[in-house]
């Protein structure tokens, strides 16, 4: 039997952020605000020259395709609420999470948010597992953090799947189709 509950869920993470880490490593400050399709959601500039994301309070029909630049602030509001309610801080709200802009300034705010996360990982104890987690099913009793520490792995899966997609998306739009005989 492992010495902690967190080792398992923990290494899973690690693995998920070296798969993320190949992509990080290669992004191009280009690859941020490259729009995919003509529906999309992306960062823009707000009159305070922070950067906004598009939203809706009820999902539209069709979904927009986010840019990697959405996804990349996507990860940072759900992770940033998450370690404020697992720290017992009041959570931000989505305006407050300010994403960095294209570039260095959000890979380096991405593993901020990575170095944080892995603090409250190695804390975690398991009487604190057990407890009701406060995210993102907010005091729901059948669920615990060990659930939101799951969560967190499957959503940052889905969003490194999807950064990684844009980028090569976009990196393979840039290359000339070779003609088939």
């Amino acid at each position: 039997m492992s010495a902690s509950r967190t080792e398992l869920p923990r290494w899973q993470f690690e693995f998920t952020w070296s798969l993320f880490e190949y992509h990080l490593e290669r992004l191009e400050p280009e690859d941020f605000l490259w729009e995919p399709a003509e529906l999309c959601w992306t960062m823009r500039r707000g009159p305070d020259g922070t950067w906004v994301p598009d939203w809706a309070d009820t999902e539209p029909d069709p979904v927009p395709v986010p840019t990697l630049g959405w996804v990349s602030w996507h990860i940072g509001w759900w992770w940033s609420v998450t370690l404020d309610h697992v720290q017992g801080r009041p959570p931000r709200d989505r305006a407050d999470v300010v994403w960095p802009g294209e570039g260095a300034p959000t890979v380096e705010w991405l593993r901020g948010l990575r170095t944080q996360w892995l603090k409250v990982l190695d804390d975690l104890t398991d009487e604190d597992l057990d407890a009701t987690a406060p995210f993102p099913w907010p005091n729901d009793p059948g669920h615990t953090v060990e659930h939101m520490v799951a969560w967190v792995n499957a959503e940052l899966m889905k969003n490194v799947s999807e950064i990684g997609q844009l980028r090569l998306l976009r990196t393979a739009s840039a290359v000339p189709v070779r003609q088939h005989h």
